[in-house]
């Protein structure tokens, strides 16, 4: 008993007494008999100082976790009640700061799980100390994964953003550990997801480090749950937000990614966000990237078909899929005998919907990628057909982004390929692009690359309107 509760006052404190008088019998029990050990409890309600010879001792008899002991053990055994640690304390410094190997070995031996109250009660401090915790504990799931889940808890000012090296290190660490463990991935790359996404909000213009330990973890994570979908969406994510570095693109490509996300595109047209998401990623790797063997690429264009076919009203799926286009385009993976559908789905979306910006700039360069080295493409877009002709669509477009530099400059690019063809330039004339290039000239008088492209079609159309139709003379007033 506490020295207070011989006087009948009791609180916690007083069962932290208890607790450290039990924990010094049990370490001293192989040196001291009975007698000698009641004498030693009833010593240290008057002179704690007596506990130092036989800590001493412990570890001079190698008792397992002397060290441990010999922090924890005066601060339980303090005479004043206010002087003793709490039992929070007495968790931590025993299984985190005094690393307690002897008793987790016992537990993982033995496979008992560990009381939720425990837990919490260990992962209740600030990230570093939550991080020395999934050290100690690593082979516990149930740790790792309430560990994770209080990240996911934690404002964003007390993650260490923009990027937090040792986290991320631990998170990594922990995913391969328990590969298996479906939650721990889920949680795992909710955290990372959510890391990149806070650290691009403080700096979207800022380089995500990635390293060989990232892309390996999220392959292997992609290798034992291939069939899971929320956790193939998130992992499909990650991977495009760290290939931006090119040896990490190459390397995802050797590590026969591209075939995996053609794969599930063939197997999941059913489910949606695997094909957004699996898009996406392949938009990431095709960027920039060095395509060593461009034949599983021929397939691609019919399979975004397919997916647009399943999803014909879906905006997110028409940008992702028109940004792929493009840059199947500039790669030459589109067939001659596909520009035709091509071409079609490429304005099929933009009709679908002309405000988004990024979805608008993707299909009208690849509309001219196609344009520039095909004149049955040309004939495409400027043919009528059910839903308008694309001359009719680009002049929409224009007038609803007609403050837009970027989306007028790949405006004007698509019309300098068509009239390059002069059968296409009669279809020029008579829609009005005379006038509409003029204005761009009038416009954008600063940007030199896009006066350029409107001088260019300029002089085309007006080569054109000044022939006469029949024997090719200046026609009459």
């Amino acid at each position: 008993m506490a020295p207070e509760a011989l006087n009948f006052s009791f609180s916690q404190k007083s069962d932290i007494w208890s607790l450290g008088c039990i924990v010094l019998d049990m370490t001293s029990c192989s040196f001291m008999d009975g007698t000698e050990a009641m004498h030693l409890r009833k010593s240290l309600r008057q002179s704690p100082g007596s506990l130092k010879g036989i800590l001493k001792t412990m570890e001079e008899k190698q008792i397992p976790d002397a060290e441990t002991f010999r922090n924890l053990l005066p601060l339980m055994l303090q005479i004043n009640p206010s002087d003793r640690i709490t039992i929070k304390d007495v968790v931590h410094i025993t299984f985190v700061s005094g690393s307690f190997k002897s008793s987790c070995i016992s537990l993982t031996l033995h496979r008992q799980m560990l009381p939720v109250s425990f837990t919490d009660m260990l992962l209740a401090g600030n990230v570093a100390s939550i991080l020395e915790v999934m050290q100690n504990f690593s082979s516990w799931p149930e740790v790792q994964l309430r560990a994770l889940k209080r990240f996911l808890k934690m404002p964003a000012d007390q993650l260490g953003l923009p990027w937090p090296p040792e986290l991320v290190e631990v998170v990594l660490t922990t995913m391969e550990l328990h590969d298996r463990v479906l939650d721990i991935q889920l949680c795992a790359c909710s955290l990372l997801l959510h890391l990149l996404g806070q650290a691009l909000v403080l700096d979207p213009e800022a380089k995500v480090p990635c390293n060989q330990a990232i892309t390996s973890t999220l392959l292997r994570c992609l290798r034992s749950h291939p069939e899971e979908e929320q956790l193939l969406v998130m992992v499909y994510s990650l991977l495009a937000i760290t290939t931006t570095q090119e040896s990490v693109s190459e390397e995802l490509q050797n590590a026969g990614l591209l075939d995996h996300i053609l794969e599930h595109l063939h197997s999941s047209l059913q489910r949606r966000d695997v094909c957004v998401s699996g898009l996406g990623l392949l938009w990431a790797l095709l960027l920039d990237a060095v395509i060593v063997n461009k034949g599983p690429l021929e397939e691609v264009p019919d399979l975004i078909s397919q997916v647009l076919a399943t999803y014909p009203a879906d905006a997110e799926m028409a940008e992702a899929s028109c940004a792929v286009f493009w840059l199947l385009s500039l790669l030459g993976c589109i067939k001659e005998q596909q520009f035709e559908q091509v071409v079609a789905l490429l304005l099929q979306s933009v009709r679908l919907c002309q405000d988004r910006v990024r979805l608008v700039n993707s299909a009208y360069q690849g509309l001219a990628s196609l344009v520039k080295v095909s004149e049955l493409a040309a004939f495409k877009v400027v043919v009528q057909e059910e839903g308008g002709s694309g001359l009719s669509l680009i002049k929409e477009t224009y007038q609803l982004h007609r403050d837009d530099p970027e989306v007028v400059e790949n405006v004007a690019m698509l019309l300098v390929h068509l009239a390059s063809y002069e059968e296409i330039l009669p279809e020029l004339v008579s829609s009005g692009m005379k006038a509409l290039v003029q204005e761009i000239k009038e416009r954008f008088t600063s940007s030199q690359e896009l006066v350029s492209y409107a001088k260019k079609v300029h002089l085309r159309l007006e080569a054109a309107t000044s022939l006469s139709p029949l024997g090719g003379e200046a026609a009459q007033p």
